[in-house]
Parts: C-alpha cells; sequence; structure tokens
C-alpha cells in the first residue's frame, strides 16, 4: 500500500489545474445528503473517468476498494484500510491550488464514512477514523458545521502537525468560530483551548508566529505563549504582538504590552522591555527593569528612555550614581544639542528678519504702522524664541547693554512674553539660563517680573535639578501671591511647565488651594488646574480630579463659570485622565450629574484624553455623532459649541497613533469643513494640525493653505497655526513659501499677520532641528506631557481672539513641553560622542514578513550627530558597535562588538 501510495505523487501531471478547480465547484455534491447510488456516481463522472489518466484511474479504484473495506463486516481489515487511507493523502502531492487527488476521490464517500463513524462502537479503530474525517471535513464538509473541529475533538491524535500546515490553519480558524459561539451560549471552552495550546508550537516551529498570536487572541489568552516562545522565534512574537496593540481594544491591548513585555525580560531584551513598560506607564514594572541588570552602561541606556517620555522616578538607591542620575535627568541634552548644531554649522543665531525674508514678500508690509510696532516686536520675540530655542544665544535678548533687550521695544502684556522667552532660548540648561534670568526678577515692571518668573518655569521643562530650582522661586509666596495677576498666572504656569509629568506631592498644597478658593480670579484657579493637570498628567491622581470636579460642580456657578478661563479647568480634569482608557468612566458619571454648561465639553474633553492615540473607532464614531448635532447659536449654548470644537480635536487626538484612522479621519475633515457649523469649522484647521504636527504633508498643508484664505476670519487665522504646527522644526522650503505669501495677503490685519509670524517661528524651530510630534522611539510610545502640551496651546486657539490674539499669548509657550531635538547622537560607555557611520532611510514596516528584511529604504551614509525627519530611521553602517538601544534615535550608548577585532585582524 506504500509503495501505492508513493506511486500516487506525480498524480497531478495528467490533469490541469482548471479541471481541480471544476471538481472544487462541484465539492458541495456530495454534502446534500444524497447517497451517492453506484450508477448515480458512474453517470455524474463519465465525461471526468475519461480524462482520468491510468495512474490517477488505479488510484481512485484503489480509494474505493478501501473505502467498500470499512463497509464489511470483517473489523480485522478497518485498521490496515485506515492506515492506507491515510497514508494516501499524506504522501500526495499537488499544486497550492489543487486540492490533493486522494481527498477529491473521497469525496464522494464522505456521508457514507461518517454514517460508518455513528455506527461503529468505540474503539482505537474509531478514533482513527474520526482523524481521517477531520482532515476531509476541511474540504467537503458543511462551513456551518465546523466538521474538521467536531471529528478532531472525538479523537486524540498526538501527531497533528503531520497533515501539513492547510489543516492545522483550517483547524484554528474553526477552533475560533466555535469559541465565539460557545461563548454566547456559555459553555464550557476548555476542550477549545487545550486543542489550540497544542496547536502553537507547531506555528512557531514553522515561522507562522502571526498565526498562533492569532489564535491565542481569538481565545484569550496570549498570556499563555511565553512558554512556547524560544531565543529564535520570541523575537518575532514580540514584534507582531506590540505591532497588534494599536488594533486592540482595552483591556487586551494592556495584556499584549506586557506579555511581550514579560518575553522581552526573560530574554534579557531590557531596552526593549521597557520601552513597553512606559507604554504601560506603570512606574513599578520601570524601576523593576531597571533593577533587572547590573550592566551600568545598559542602565543609563534605559534611563535615557526612561527620561525621554518625561517620567520622573525617584530612586534614593541610585543618588550616588552622578553619571546615572544625569541620564535620567536629561541634563545632558544641551550639550548634545549645541554639538549638533556644531556639527551642522548652524550655531550663528538667526534674526526674525532671516526667517520672514521681507524682501522676498510681494508687498513690503504696508499696513505696520508704528502705531502697533509694538505688537511687531512682540511677534519677532516669540520667533526669534522659537529660532534660536536651545541653542542659549541670540542677538535681541541675550545681549549686553543698559537698555540692549528686546523687552524695551515691547508694551504690557507684550513684556511678559518677551522676558519669558529667554527660558526658550535657554532651555534645559538651568544653570547658565538662571544666571541670566535673574536680573529681569528685580525690574520695577511687574509684567517683566512676571515674564522672569515664566522663562523660569520654560527653562526647567523636561529637566530635573536636585536642588529643585524651579519649586524654590515659584512657590515664594512672595510671587505666587502678589497683588500683580500676571505675576502670579505666570508662577503658577511655570510650576505646571517646569513640572509637567512630575508628579510631584509637594505642589498639590501649593496649587490646590488657588483651585479650591472661589474668591480668586478665575483665570487664576483655572491655570493652577491647567498645571496640576501637566504635573500629574495621566495619573488619574484623585486628590485634583476632586478639588477641580467639586470647583466645577458648587461654585457660585452663574458668576464664575461662564467665564472664558473655565475651560482650562476642564482641560486640567481632563489631562489627569490621558491615556487611562476605561478609568475615566468615574468622572464622566459625575459629570452626568452637573447642570452647568461647562459639564459636557468636560466630559468631552476627559474622554478624548482617556483615549488618545488608541485609535479607538468606537470612540471616534461617537465623536462623529457629536459634530452632526445641530445648535441653534445663542451664548446660552457657548458649552454645546465647545463640545463640538473639542469633538473636532478629539478626533485627532484619538486617530494620531495609527496611520489607517489618520488618514480617514483627514477625509472626514474635508466633510465637516464643508457641512459644518463655525464652531467646528475653526476647529478643523487645529485638529489637521494636531494629527501630523512637525511632520509636513503635502496633502495636509495645501488644504490648510486653502483655508488660510477663508472668509471666516476665526478659520483663517487657526489655518495659519497649523501650518506652523505641521512644518514645526522642519524648514520645509514649500511651507515657508506659502506663509511668506500669507505674510503679503495679510499686511493690513494685525491679527492674521501675528499669526503668520507665529508660525513661521515655529516652522523654523531649533533652526531645523525640532519637533514638536508626540510620538517618539520609532514612533511607538506616546507622550503624555508633549500631547497635554499641544491640547492646552490648541485648546486656547479655539477662541483665538479672546487668548492667543488678545493678552494672553504667554499660553503659547504650553508647547515648550513637546519641543525636543530630533536628533540621533552615539556616545561610548562613558557618555562621551563617539562618531560613526549611519544609514538614514525610510522606515519600513517589517511585522510578519519571512527572513529578515530591510528595516529601511532609500537611504544615506552620514555621520553622527546626525538629523533624523519624521518617518525616518537610522541604522548602524557595520558591526563594528553594538548599539544598546533597539531604536537609534536621542541619545543611543554603543558598545565596542568583542568579535570585530578578530575579523578585522583575521
Amino acid at each position: 500500500m506504500a509503495q501505492d501510495g508513493e506511486r500516487s505523487a506525480p498524480a497531478d501531471k495528467g490533469k490541469g489545474k482548471v479541471d481541480d478547480v471544476k471538481d472544487l465547484a462541484g465539492g458541495k455534491k456530495a454534502q446534500t445528503g444524497e447517497k451517492p447510488q453506484a450508477d448515480g456516481k458512474k453517470k455524474d463522472e463519465e465525461p471526468q473517468e475519461e480524462e482520468l489518466n491510468e495512474e490517477d484511474q488505479q488510484l481512485k479504484n484503489e480509494l474505493e476498494m478501501l473505502v467498500e473495506r470499512l463497509k464489511e463486516p470483517d473489523t480485522s481489515l478497518y485498521s490496515p484500510a485506515l492506515d492506507a487511507i491515510k497514508n494516501f493523502i499524506k504522501t500526495s502531492t499537488s499544486s497550492m491550488t489543487a486540492v490533493p487527488k486522494p481527498l477529491k476521490f473521497l469525496r464522494p464517500h464522505y456521508d457514507d464514512l461518517t454514517a460508518l463513524y455513528d455506527k461503529w462502537p468505540a474503539s482505537p479503530v474509531k478514533d482513527s477514523l474520526a482523524d481521517m474525517l477531520s482532515v476531509l471535513g476541511m474540504t467537503y464538509g458543511d462551513e456551518e458545521k465546523l466538521e474538521t473541529l467536531k471529528y478532531r475533538l472525538l479523537t486524540k491524535s498526538e501527531d497533528l502537525g503531520s497533515w501539513g500546515h492547510e489543516y492545522i490553519r483550517h483547524l484554528a480558524l474553526e477552533i475560533g468560530q466555535e469559541y465565539q459561539n460557545r461563548l454566547n451560549a456559555e459553555k464550557d471552552v476548555q476542550d477549545l483551548i487545550d486543542l489550540a495550546l497544542s496547536l502553537v508550537p507547531y506555528f512557531l516551529k514553522h515561522n507562522a508566529e502571526a498565526d498562533a498570536v492569532d489564535l491565542l487572541s481569538e481565545l484569550e489568552i496570549i498570556e499563555e505563549i511565553p512558554r512556547f516562545v524560544d531565543e529564535n522565534t520570541y523575537a518575532r512574537v514580540c514584534l507582531y504582538m506590540v505591532s497588534m496593540v494599536n488594533l486592540l481594544t482595552y483591556p487586551e491591548d494592556q495584556q499584549f504590552l506586557r506579555t511581550a513585555h514579560e518575553i522581552y525580560v526573560t530574554y534579557k531584551e531590557l531596552t526593549k522591555a521597557i520601552v513597553l513598560a512606559i507604554r504601560l506607564n506603570d512606574t513599578e514594572l520601570i524601576k523593576s527593569d531597571l533593577n533587572a541588570t547590573s550592566d551600568d552602561s545598559i542602565k543609563k541606556q534605559m534611563a535615557f528612555l526612561v527620561s525621554r517620555q518625561q517620567i520622573w522616578l525617584d530612586l534614593p538607591e541610585y543618588e550616588e550614581d552622578q553619571l546615572f542620575m544625569d541620564c535620567l535627568n536629561n541634563t545632558s541634552i544641551p550639550k548634545h544639542f549645541k554639538s549638533l548644531g556644531k556639527e551642522l554649522n548652524i550655531l550663528d543665531p538667526k534674526m526674525p528678519e532671516d526667517i520672514y525674508k521681507t524682501h522676498l514678500e510681494s508687498s513690503r508690509g504696508a499696513g505696520l504702522t508704528n502705531v502697533d510696532s509694538a505688537r511687531h516686536n512682540l511677534a519677532s520675540a516669540f520667533v526669534n524664541s522659537f529660532a534660536n530655542a536651545g541653542f542659549g544665544n541670540d542677538k535681541m535678548m541675550l545681549v549686553e547693554g543698559d537698555k540692549g533687550p528686546w523687552v524695551w521695544k515691547t508694551k504690557d502684556d507684550g513684556m511678559l512674553s518677551t522676558t519669558a522667552s529667554l527660558g526658550m532660548l535657554m532651555h534645559r540648561d538651568v544653570e547658565i539660563g538662571l544666571d541670566k534670568i535673574d536680573k529681569y526678577t528685580y525690574a520695577s515692571e511687574d509684567q517683566i517680573k512676571a515674564g522672569a518668573l515664566l522663562s523660569i518655569g520654560i527653562l526647567n521643562s523636561g529637566v530635573r535639578i536636585d536642588s529643585d530650582p524651579a519649586l524654590a522661586l515659584l512657590s515664594d509666596p512672595e510671587n505666587l501671591e502678589a497683588k500683580s495677576v500676571p505675576m502670579r498666572v505666570a508662577s503658577i504656569m511655570g510650576l505646571g511647565l517646569a513640572y509637567a509629568g512630575s508628579n510631584k506631592e509637594e505642589l498639590l498644597e501649593v496649587l490646590l488651594p488657588i483651585v479650591e478658593d472661589s474668591a480668586l480670579d478665575m483665570q487664576l484657579s483655572a491655570m493652577a488646574a491647567v498645571s496640576l493637570g501637566l504635573i500629574f498628567v495621566g495619573s488619574s491622581n484623585h486628590q485634583v480630579s476632586e478639588a477641580i470636579a467639586s470647583t466645577l460642580m458648587d461654585e457660585e456657578r452663574q458668576k464664575h463659570l461662564k467665564d472664558k478661563w473655565t475651560r482650562f479647568m476642564a482641560l486640567g480634569l481632563a489631562l489627569l485622565y490621558f491615556g487611562r482608557q476605561e478609568e475615566v468612566d468615574v468622572v464622566l458619571d459625575i459629570l452626568k450629574a452637573v447642570d452647568h454648561p461647562m459639564a459636557k465639553p468636560t466630559s468631552v474633553l476627559a474622554s478624548v484624553c482617556a483615549w488618545a492615540g488608541t485609535g479607538t473607532v468606537l470612540k471616534l464614531q461617537e465623536l462623529l455623532h457629536i459634530c452632526n448635532d445641530i445648535i441653534e447659536e445663542s451664548d446660552e449654548n457657548k458649552g454645546d459649541e465647545l463640545v463640538q470644537s473639542y469633538a473636532v480635536l478629539g478626533l485627532s487626538l484619538i486617530a494620531m497613533g495609527e496611520e489607517v484612522g489618520q488618514d480617514m479621519i483627514l477625509r472626514q475633515f474635508g466633510h465637516l469643513m464643508h457641512y459644518g457649523a463655525s464652531n467646528i469649522r475653526k476647529a478643523v484647521p487645529l485638529a489637521m494640525g494636531l494629527i501630523t504636527p512637525s511632520n509636513p504633508q503635502m496633502k495636509v498643508y495645501d488644504t490648510l493653505s486653502r483655508y488660510s484664505h477663508d472668509t471666516d476670519n476665526d478659520v483663517a487665522i487657526n489655518a495659519i497655526f497649523a501650518m506652523g504646527l505641521c512644518g514645526a522644526g522642519t524648514n520645509n522650503a514649500r511651507l515657508a513659501q506659502l506663509l511668506r505669501q500669507l505674510a503679503s495677503y495679510y499686511h493690513r490685519d494685525q491679527n492674521s499677520l501675528f499669526m503668520v509670524r507665529i508660525a513661521q517661528g515655529l516652522l523654523h524651530m531649533g533652526k531645523g532641528t525640532m519637533t514638536l510630534n508626540p510620538f517618539h522611539t520609532d514612533r511607538q510610545v506616546l507622550s503624555r506631557v508633549s500631547a497635554a502640551g499641544l491640547l492646552t496651546v490648541l485648546v486656547s486657539l479655539i477662541d483665538a481672539k479672546q487668548f492667543i490674539l488678545a493678552e494672553h499669548h504667554y499660553l503659547l509657550y504650553f508647547l515648550i513641553t513637546a519641543m525636543y531635538p530630533r536628533f540621533l547622537v552615539t556616545l561610548d560607555e562613558d557618555l562621551q560622542p563617539l562618531t560613526v557611520n549611519v544609514r538614514v532611510g525610510q522606515a519600513v514596516d517589517v511585522v510578519g514578513q519571512a527572513g529578515r528584511p530591510k528595516t529601511i529604504t532609500g537611504w544615506q551614509t552620514q555621520s553622527t550627530p546626525v538629523l533624523l525627519a519624521y518617518g525616518e530611521r537610522a541604522e548602524l553602517e557595520d558591526e563594528q558597535y553594538i548599539p544598546l538601544s533597539s531604536t537609534l534615535e536621542g541619545l543611543v550608548i554603543l558598545r565596542k562588538n568583542p568579535n570585530w577585532e578578530a575579523e578585522t585582524s583575521a
């Protein structure tokens, strides 16, 4: 029999694929319940029999004879006959598109064989028949009945893999379907789980990691996978699992990240593990990863990854290790940033004029009369601070002389923002920065003092100093309780910026009383709420949320809560739940009980923050429904108008983590601009900027350029800002040209021109070396602190004329939380700069691809430090060094490859 089985192997030669497909199409005949009568069968198959070659005919006759033997009363014939049939099936070969010949010839007998199974008493032979029927069921069974699975569960065959890959995949598919059916019927599923777990080793052994993960995901037992992986399969399994997270719902996404994290820790991939711990926002997990190794260099690399996310850890056991603490506290960024500037030859300060390039504008700023030159000078102060941010030198503020600095060329509130720009110029360089700012704290004008306080907050944003200078200076009662409102606002906002993401408990006693004091001006309480939201972003701190919620609920509402500043109170509450997903439901329930126009906007903001970056389709649908409502315009409905504006921003905030979602939402924005009311239309450009910050895509900025000429001035102003946000820190030439044209077009409109200047400053941010994009580490991790800062600015821009374009332009400085150099700096194990060659190219998604595909395309070789644009990835040119981080981005420590020297000497 075995020889016959071997002979059946080339049986495919005699017959074309077309006939096989025809046979497949006719495959359901045997399922109709008609017994294949001997006569009827002859009639049906006569044309086919003529086409069968001699070899196929012999195979068919043999199989029919074996089936007849199973029908005979002599039970001793059953076992050899079944073995022979199985052997024919296993040893047959056919093309990918054809059904194997033995399965085709057995088709008419399927119903007979199932009837036999029902008649036979329990025995090993009956199990063997079930084993075979399970395979036959793959091509003839009714899809609804899941017969492959049915017969597989009736037998206990150990060697499932011998039936081949297609069978195992089909079985996995049916297990998934049956699992759902049983869940709906509330039946036991343990046998399915046991069977599924027996398939996983086969999948992993045959490079089908994706199938293994999908099967366990379907059965909601992904946490079982670590015991099946080994050093050859874990990397591909984890890569696939992590890439799936964006497509999963809560809590399954968390489960996937934790399981992948567990696998990485097991295989000592600690820098990959800590990235997942950061994504989970689990401080204890991060600490345990740091303590999981005694390798100092790997610890420092992990510290760089943690500090990039602006997570401040209290680690008393490391306080003696100054180098490690420097990595954790982000203090080395200014030094490396300046070395990048030197490499790119851009250390010389830029003047606003270098950016405006007025000589290229078609008409000189004829409308800029001297009356409003203070406004023009204020715009220049912003542009100067954005363009020279972090370089610590410029030609306007840090110049010597009696009345040298630009502050004296601005008036009133302009002085505040202009002085505050010092913090941005000296960003993160705390010691030198405090020295430069100090003299302004003694100025006679309250506005300048306020600006100096704010600049201290900006200077300390994203960096931690042991002596806590920002806390000492800004929480000083002289400043925090000053008579001057600007000084108090600047102190409060400065604390929020300096300690964003730090969860610093001491700040509760400083800021909570300001939130709760109903006698205070709403502006102060609201700014304190936003600062607390930033400091405790994504921590769902119950003390802060209770304080803000009770203020929203029981203050003398009619008097205070209609104030324009109330939206920041709502934002402060929302930021606490950033990325917390379902935890926000408690607050949403409380807000439902509040009868106040600001309750609804607050709940929308809280909801979008909670699901930010997750791409959750159901939430996007909810927000689109909100935009669908028609609101009668009146003062009473101000809250409802904000609801829709926030819903539009929320679409971007939720979809920004996932590329397919981004494209779909951008298409929806087109519809909203066509059919939406004015409150929706003015939010759309901001949302378009939020979905692609520092990632200038032509389809986005060309659309924004159209909107920047909109008849509704609010829409135009927001579109101009969004153009700056899209191109922030990229020096994109096309955007620069569009903004210059806008400067000419709006030269008589003060507000629009001011916003054009701000956008130009953003475009040239850090002389083209910075990014505002909140995603980092190969676009895997969403920085809560960065996204919170961006959202705060956009919330103020929904009514730009009440805030940014009035006297509260300093709110633009919330962008500092998102500003980060887009560099790759390579360091040796002593943290000294190390120049190596890297290839920089467009990142390629290699998830689930076979072999070892290239991860970048269209690359160029450069020597470090290098700039990385959005969507670019770097890899080392050779293997002389081993990078300690899995992603070459930011600060990366390289270790000498011990095997490299051996190769070169040989």
